[in-house]
């Protein structure tokens, strides 16, 4: 019964906030990489991710969000760097678009610096 309940809600969430994923992307990072929280990371975030993904955030304006994923910090973003390659980081096993869901969109070389900057260990 328990099984039942929480596919009819998974159901009626949206798929990624039942645990749809990507595949890792493959991602290296390069020897000469100089991307970092403050000069990609950052922005990248706060333009695709901190609407729904923010500490500050709670219940119906995460819009879904898992509790404790949170990209305003980039603490919080090096605690589910996996996560964030398989939905929405590009390398050269994946190009994962799950995330963001909406508007706007990276384009896919964003992506793939995304993919890098987080197999970098997000610096």
């Amino acid at each position: 019964m328990k099984l039942i309940l929480a596919l009819g809600l998974c159901a009626a969430l949206t798929l990624t906030a039942c645990g749809e994923h990507g595949e890792p992307t493959g991602s290296v990072c390069p020897p000469t990489q100089t991307l970092t929280y403050v000069n990609f990371g950052k922005s990248f975030m706060d333009t695709y991710c901190v609407d729904c993904h923010s500490s500050t955030k709670t219940g119906a304006a995460r819009h879904g969000a898992p509790a404790f994923h949170d990209y305003d910090t980039v603490e919080g973003v090096r605690q589910t760097i996996e996560h964030i390659d398989e939905q929405a980081a590009a390398g050269p096993n994946a190009v994962n678009t799950i995330m963001p869901e909406d508007a706007p969109k990276p384009t896919e070389a964003e992506r793939r610096q995304l993919g890098e900057w987080l197999a970098c260990g997000a610096p």
